[in-house]
């Protein structure tokens, strides 16, 4: 099973949406909240190409975006498949 880590923030829609799609597919993953932490927020942000809004997901340590490129993953049929076969 991948490792899968989402950085997010509290009352964040996209988060909730992102986290609700992996909890909807029983995928278990690692919440990183930044909402008070701005040296987690830079590190993401390097991990991620830069980009410093949330939600920022990765799955065993790569980088795949954030909610709308998930949602777009599973609409395409490719995110079972990274994510281990759930």
């Amino acid at each position: 099973m991948a490792k899968i880590e989402i950085y997010s923030t509290m009352f964040c829609p996209f988060c909730s949406a992102a986290k609700r799609l992996l909890n909807r597919k029983g995928i278990a993953f690692v919440e990183h909240d930044v909402t008070f932490r701005p040296e987690l927020r830079r590190e993401m942000a390097e991990q991620a190409g830069g980009d410093h809004k949330v939600p920022q997901i990765f799955v065993d340590g790569t980088h795949i975006g954030n909610c709308d490129q998930l949602y777009a993953l599973d609409a395409e049929g490719r995110l079972d498949a990274l994510l281990g076969g759930a």
